[in-house]
This record gives structure tokens, sequence and C-alpha cells, in this order.
């Protein structure tokens, strides 16, 4: 989209069921206005394209509650005109989508086996700072002991020397 060169762009929506032989018009979009052209998909397509412009970017539609008789071929085509000052360009791109309906979604064996293996993984990270974390626990709680040994003996010890440095006075204890 090019603010310098004005250009309009319309988009329709065809559809051929998987057992139809003729190609049927769903949906156009003209003129900032939608419309669904096929009854079958009254209240379930829903324009989620470009808005509030002539020049269309995107000409996407979301099809709502999905079901067989939605499986087939979509055509979209795509026109869009180039105004320039002495002429106009015209551009059509059409694009085939082919839907496939599933009975319901199905899960591959990569990602059961890949969501098993993340909670695998949890425990065993969670384990592993347990044990991290008594074995520090207790390598403290030792350095403690030790330190606090070693402030007793010292106490002790500057304790004794006051005792011997008072003149031969007795020092209650």
């Amino acid at each position: 989209m090019r603010a310098e060169v004005d250009a309009q762009a319309a988009v329709s929506w065809y559809f051929k069921a998987s057992n139809d032989s003729e190609i049927s018009y769903l949906y156009i979009y003209e003129n900032r206005v939608g419309e669904i052209k096929d009854p079958r998909f009254y209240d379930r397509v829903l324009w989620r394209g470009s808005n509030k412009t002539n020049d269309l970017q995107d000409g996407s539609i979301y099809i709502l509650n999905v079901t067989y008789e939605d499986m087939g071929t979509y055509h979209c085509i795509f026109e869009r005109t180039l105004i320039y000052t002495n002429y106009e360009y015209q551009i059509n791109i059409t694009k085939i989508i082919n839907l496939n309906v599933v009975p319901r979604f199905t899960r591959g064996m990569a990602s059961i086996l890949s969501e098993v293996m993340m909670y695998v993984s949890i425990i065993g990270l969670q384990f592993w700072l347990v044990v991290e974390m008594i074995y520090c626990y207790r390598k403290i709680s030792a350095a403690g002991e030790e330190a606090l040994r070693e402030s007793a003996a010292e106490y002790l010890a500057i304790a004794s020397e006051s005792k011997d440095n008072c003149a031969g006075e007795p020092v209650a204890e």
C-alpha cells in the first residue's frame, strides 16, 4: 500500500464442495461492503481482511462452526487496480485453498511424548533442587557450628587473659 498511488481492490471468494461439480459464489468484498452470496454460509462467514479502506491488503474470511459440508476447494480472487494520472493498472491474483475436515483434533505421538518429557524434566529438576538445598544447608550448618566453636574458644582465651592480668585479684565466674 503506497499513499502516493491511489488504488481500489475487491475480493471474491468461491467454493466448490468435494461432492459438487460446480463452483458457487461464496462471498464478495468491494467498496468497503461485504456480502455473503452462498446461503450455506449465512451467519457463519466473517470478514477478517482490511477495513476502512478501498485499497485492500488482506482479503481473509473466517468460517465459523465448520462442518463436513464445508470440505472442498475455496478460490480467492483478489482484484486490485492502481490508479495513476494517465492510466490504470490492474492486478488479479488467485489463491486456491483445499479444506479437509477431520472428525476431531488429534494429537501426534511427538506432541504427547514431548509433554511427558517436559513433566519428567520438571520433576527431575525439582528433585535436584531439593538435594542441592539439603547439601547447602548441611554445609552452612557445619560451618556455623565450627564458627561457634571458634568464637567460644576465642572468648574463653580472652577471658583467661583478662583473668591473668587482674593483679592477683580473683574473678568470680
